[in-house]
């Protein structure tokens, strides 16, 4: 009944997620909605993280599984995609450069910011 209950909460806040996402006019996907309500829930202490530990675990675990059908559906439309292999490449190499770029100075710059929060905090 605890796994049941947990992943009730999941959904609850997906659901409001979604619901934002309809109703603030930003092209931001409603799963993004929904992890962020997801933080700021377990932030302002609304839910403890016991109360969706062992469910968001598994289902961490079982994650891989979900990429299946989309691996399914591109190898389905290989024949649309291998034209358009080289651009999509060059997107991918791209957007990953980005992303360790951007993550590389963001966890510099919370590193920074933990140091200094922790000499001041010293004094």
């Amino acid at each position: 009944m605890k796994y049941i209950k947990q992943f009730g909460i999941i959904l609850t806040v997906s659901f409001a997620g979604e619901m934002l996402s309809r109703l603030i006019p930003v092209p931001v996907p409603a799963s993004i909605y929904g992890l962020l309500l997801m933080l700021l829930v377990l932030r302002l202490g609304i839910l403890s993280t016991s109360s969706v530990k062992e469910t968001s675990t598994f289902l961490i675990e079982i994650m891989p599984l979900m990429f299946i059908p989309a691996a399914v559906g591109l190898l389905t439309l290989w024949g649309v995609i291998k034209p358009l292999l080289l651009p999509y490449l060059i997107i991918i190499i791209i957007s990953t450069a980005a992303v360790m770029i951007v993550a590389g100075h963001v966890t510099q710059l919370v590193i920074r910011h933990s140091e200094h929060t922790a000499r001041r905090d010293s004094k």
